[in-house]
């Protein structure tokens, strides 16, 4: 009783403490809508902004691979995965907004959690960047928008459990339909992540990407409102009508035709409740 308390303190408390980092690095995001600066200002902050977050991923981390995750099956697993994952992204680099890799983080997230889905979306930008040179200002924040797809995925409703019925055709008909349900699921869940990933990744280039003077830049002075609506047009301009469905629409059809399978191969290698 008294090591099933213990552990469930640690998850509680390493919860907290990754919803805490979620929020700093939402609002390291999210401080063109706070904080006034001139957009050179921000150019300055920016690299400063997002190295100051590898703290907060490397406490994240620690605290998340807690004695419940020091499993060899577990640590195996999330290697794989990442590695998988960062093999997925160098692949296809985003070309036209192809993120093939929200596949992969969206399904592992669904069968093994949102703390698992959330290391894994960081592991994988990190192997992927490592490999493929691609460390920049930004793999803080592609890291921080990658784990929160992932631990989304875990957070999504679970089906109740019912009793099956007891012919085996019923059976058959009513597993199919449930499965079919989650893949429809995942894919709604994967339309929505899409575009958030794209708002969010828009928003911490946003300040400096576009001169002052126009509709879509932002403006130091202005209200939150304004520059609200500027980014909305500027991210409408740049990658919701172009990348970002492009992205979605790669995600549906990868989930589509990929997610039974992947669903399945995942659950047998079951790693116990999910976190």
């Amino acid at each position: 009783m008294t090591v099933i308390v213990s552990a469930r303190r640690n998850i509680r408390w390493t919860s907290w403490i990754l919803g805490g980092g979620s929020t700093l690095a939402a609002a390291a995001f999210a401080w063109p809508f706070f904080v006034g600066a001139v957009p050179a200002d921000a150019q300055v902050a920016v690299p400063i902004v997002a190295f100051a977050l590898i703290p907060a991923l490397i406490v994240a981390l620690a605290l998340t691979l807690d004695r419940e995750m020091y499993t060899a099956k577990t640590v195996a697993l999330l290697g794989v995965l990442s590695a998988v994952g960062a093999a997925v992204r160098i692949a296809g680099a985003g070309v036209g907004g192809v993120e093939a890799v929200f596949v992969l983080l969206i399904l592992a997230g669904r069968v093994y959690g949102a703390r698992f889905g959330f290391l894994l979306g960081l592991l994988t930008i990190a192997v992927s960047s490592l490999l493929w040179g691609g460390f920049g200002p930004w793999t803080p924040f592609q890291m921080f928008a990658c784990g929160w797809v992932g631990a989304g995925a875990g957070l999504l409703p679970r089906w109740p459990k019912t009793t099956p019925p007891t012919e085996p055709a019923r059976r058959a008909t009513a597993q199919r339909w449930r499965a079919s349900l989650e893949i429809a699921l995942l894919a709604a869940y994967g339309v929505v992540a899409s575009y958030l990933f794209g708002l969010l990744m828009n928003l911490w280039f946003w300040p400096f990407a576009v001169g002052s003077g126009t509709g879509i830049s932002y403006e130091a002075a202005a209200d939150p409102g304004q520059n609200l609506a500027s980014f909305a047009l500027y991210s409408l301009v740049t990658s919701t009508l172009t990348w970002d469905t492009v992205r979605a629409i790669t995600t549906v059809v990868g989930i589509a035709l990929v997610g039974p399978a992947v669903l399945a191969a995942l659950r047998r290698a079951r790693l116990g409740p999910r976190r």
